[in-house]
Parts: C-alpha cells; sequence; structure tokens
C-alpha cells in the first residue's frame, strides 16, 4: 500500500529494479495493485524500504513464475494461505485447463478425420459435448430419473459400472462414442423405451423398488455368463429376473406372464442397443444393457418352450 508520508533511508524504485531485476513498469503494478508497499518521498517520488521490499519482490517474482496470481500471492505474503495449498489449487485449475485443451484437440482431430459428406455430422454431435462434464452429468440425471427407487449405494454401483465419465485422453472413436451417447439421453423417445425395458409394465407395479433391486441382483448373476459367452437359457438366473417381477407385482409366474413380459417392451429397439454397445466402447465390461438383453432372450426361449 503506497503512503504520501515522508521517510528517510528508502530506495527509489530505479535501485529497486537493478537489485531486484524487474522491470521498473512491473514494480509500479506491483505497488498500484497493493501488493509491494512504497511511501512518497518529498519531491514525491516513490520509495521502499531496502531491507524487505527486495526480499518481497523476489518472493512475488518466485511465485509468478508458478503462474499463481496477485490475489493468492498476497495471501501467501500474509500468512493466511500456505504455498502447498496454493500450489495444488493452482495444479487443480491447471488440469482441469489441460483436460479442456485435450478434449478439444480430439474433437478437432475428429472433425479432420471425417469425410466430407459425414463433417456436418460430426460437428453437431462434438458441439454437445463441449462441455464434457456437463454431458456426464447429464447421463447420470437420466438413470436417476429412470432408477428412482434405487437405493443410493446401488445406484452409485450402478453408475460405476454403467455410466462412463469422459476419458482424459480421448481417441476419434472415443469422442464420438460420448457424442452419441450424450445425444441419445436428450431424446425423450429413447428414456421411454429404456423405461418400458427395466419395467415391462403398464405401470402396474407394486413396489418399485423391490422390482429395481431383484432385477439389478439377477442382472449381477448374469453378468459373468455373458462374459463368457453362454447361450442364454432358462435357469436360475432367468427364475431370480422373474421372481423380481412377480413378487413386485403381484402375480403368478405361468406362461401367459411370461409372455406378457416380453410384449411389454421392445428389447430389440436398435436405441436401446446402439447406447449399450456405445457404452462399452469404455467400460470393458458386461454392461447392465448386456445382461438385461441376455435375460431377454432367456425368457424368449422360455416363453416358446412353455407355449
Amino acid at each position: 500500500m503506497t503512503e504520501n508520508t515522508y521517510r528517510r533511508g528508502g530506495i527509489g524504485i530505479g535501485e529497486l529494479s537493478r537489485r531486484t531485476g524487474v522491470p521498473v513498469r512491473t514494480l509500479r503494478f506491483y505497488c498500484d495493485e497493493g501488493i509491494l508497499e512504497s511511501w512518497r518521498s518529498s519531491g514525491g517520488h516513490r520509495q521502499f524500504d531496502p531491507v524487505s521490499a527486495p526480499d518481497r519482490v523476489r518472493s512475488i517474482r518466485r511465485l509468478r513464475a508458478l503462474g499463481l496470481g496477485l490475489s493468492v500471492i498476497t495471501e501467501i505474503l500474509a500468512g493466511t494461505l500456505s504455498v502447498t495449498d496454493a500450489v495444488a489449487a493452482e495444479r487443480v485449475s491447471l488440469d482441469a485447463e489441460l483436460g479442456a485443451l485435450t478434449w478439444r484437440r480430439a474433437a478437432l482431430l475428429a472433425l479432420e478425420s471425417a469425410e466430407e459428406d459425414e463433417r456436418n455430422a460430426r460437428l453437431d454431435l462434438l458441439t454437445i459435448i463441449q462441455d464434457r462434464h456437463g454431458a456426464y452429468d447429464s447421463l447420470v440425471a437420466l438413470w436417476r430419473r429412470l432408477l428412482a427407487p434405487m437405493p443410493p449405494a446401488m445406484f452409485d454401483g450402478f453408475v460405476e459400472m454403467n455410466i462412463p465419465a469422459p476419458p482424459a485422453d480421448p481417441t476419434v472413436r472415443q469422442i464420438l462414442a460420448y457424442a452419441e451417447l450424450a445425444t441419445a439421453v436428450t431424446d425423450p423417445a429413447f428414456a421411454h423405451v429404456i423405461s418400458r425395458q427395466l419395467w415391462r409394465t403398464d405401470g402396474t407395479v407394486r413396489d418399485r423398488r423391490e422390482l429395481i433391486e431383484g432385477v439389478a441382483e439377477a442382472c449381477e448373476v448374469v453378468g459373468p455368463l455373458v462374459l463368457a459367452r453362454v447361450e442364454p437359457r432358462p435357469g436360475p438366473e432367468l427364475d431370480r429376473f422373474l421372481a423380481a417381477h412377480t413378487a413386485a407385482k403381484g402375480e403368478r409366474d405361468t406362461p401367459c406372464f411370461r409372455r406378457r413380459l416380453l410384449e411389454a417392451a421392445d428389447d430389440s429397439d436398435p436405441r436401446i442397443q446402439r447406447y449399450w454397445a456405445l457404452t462399452s466402447v469404455f467400460t470393458g465390461t458386461t454392461t447392465a444393457g448386456a445382461a438385461q438383453h441376455w435375460l431377454y432372450r432367456a425368457l424368449a426361449r422360455s416363453a416358446v418352450s412353455h407355449g
């Protein structure tokens, strides 16, 4: 802070510049910003403490070299913020900037590699994921609505296994796949077909939480079978799936009931298949969609064998 009072024993701004190697104009800027204390001589010139001012300027310069802003440096020099905390916060900010640049570069590569007739379509897709974190939040929000009865801990597990976070360094294939996923969740028709696949009903579910928990358990059991490429067939996995539906809907497991479950949703809808195929680009594991499709095919075979 500059003081308009006279003091003896100070050094001028030129001398401070020579001692520190910092240009005069920069020192003036530090004074104007209140980060470097000075006072005025009787002739109106800036004066600085010959001991503390050079040390403070050197400290400011070192911290500026790390990319820290003046407001942060002021806190550090005042002792209200540690260098460690300031550097950690700056690193987090830099990581975010680098992540955004990495995604932008991948998007540019995706456009650069596109054929002329598909460039506009890719441009529309990539525009959607300029905010990659917003795209991820949209995916989570869709499934949170669809799986509202699911207990929080179970939903967190579903998110971890089935909703891919934006990769740090995406390939062209990945960024296009992520853009298509983000586009799918903006389509109300997509949410409708997914909902029909989940509930398989016209609305007569007595306990939605019981149903979603039972189906989730059945999908978990089916996962290893999908990985092992076991062909869908009636068995204990399908029985668990059916038990979840009969218990939640207050009905008995009959051939008629099984046929109604098949007819209540279009599991082969290309939008559903495409969504889970795109998801598997990132997860590399059995998705809930793959497990559901296995159960659907097992149910279809069961319905045929029963009637």
